[in-house]
């Protein structure tokens, strides 16, 4: 399969989607991260001109260690715009992917860049089919399945799980997507939250490592609780242990696959 996950920023795509990437990759299957964006402005004392090339190369490292591939489209962070031009780059890329399954986020939000990149999936889910729009790249003749990744907003309405993925036994790949973007998981995000005091230093991995698995854990291991019947669902008995998960929401403009075909693409039986 070919597989493009569509992030706003350099790092969305690993963090909301990472260990299903990983998995589907180990598969043998074609996979994508693309960042609409350069990430320019997700730091609190880098320069943005500076920023932007750090956060490329963490994300091709990230890509290097997950086994799959990497792009940046280049819309400057913090000003994504669901414009014309930026639906037709985004319906190129799923057409020269000749995508089976595109991920992305759900246009509600917290960022406006994961809104407008939300609509702007939305908005290229049918187009891709078209052949009279950016003509000059081949229509799809089918379909892709268009897949919301994972978030925490409820209004107005929360996401569905109607797929829910067991990531447990991927989550040392998915930690090692995470400690490659250094810029954001051990400086930008601590800073945020006023903990940046706590995150060991560059010469001490191991400590960084454990930082990221106390820190982050609690809001992974939330997707699992919050959507555990689903979880039932899918595994059985086995999704009552089941630590870790990524869970995505079908689209209702993509094509419509029933349970059968989603079992198909799930990267854990």
């Amino acid at each position: 399969m070919n597989i493009v996950c569509i992030g706003a920023h350099p790092d969305d795509p690993e963090f909301y989607a990472g260990a299903s990437l990983t998995l589907w990759a180990a598969q043998g299957h074609n996979v994508l991260s693309v960042s609409l964006t350069d990430g320019r402005i997700g730091h609190h004392a880098a320069p943005p001109d500076l920023l932007a090339p750090r956060r490329a190369e963490e994300v091709c490292e990230a890509a290097r260690r997950g086994g799959y591939g990497s792009r940046i489209l280049g819309f400057h962070d913090g000003e994504l715009e669901p414009t014309l031009d930026a639906r037709k780059r985004l319906v190129r890329v799923i057409r020269e992917a000749r995508a089976d399954i595109v991920l992305g986020h759900r246009s509600v939000d917290y960022h406006p860049d994961h809104r407008y990149a939300g609509l702007l999936l939305q908005d290229a889910a049918f187009m891709v089919t078209v052949p009279h729009f950016c003509p000059e790249t081949p229509a799809l003749r089918r379909n892709p399945v268009f897949l919301n990744m994972m978030d925490r907003f409820t209004r107005p309405a929360p996401v569905r799980a109607d797929l829910a993925v067991d990531v447990d036994a991927a989550m040392d790949r998915k930690w090692a997507l995470l400690d490659a973007m250094e810029s954001q998981f051990y400086e930008w995000l601590p800073w945020l939250d006023g903990r940046l005091d706590a995150v060991p230093s560059a010469s001490d991995p191991q400590g960084r490592l454990a930082f990221l698995k106390e820190y982050y854990s609690p809001w992974l291991s939330w997707v699992a609780e919050r959507h555990r019947e689903a979880l039932r669902h899918w595994y059985g008995a086995r999704g009552d242990s089941v630590e870790f998960a990524e869970v995505f929401e079908v689209s209702e403009y993509g094509r419509q696959p029933d349970e059968a075909e989603l079992r198909a693409l799930c990267p854990v039986s």
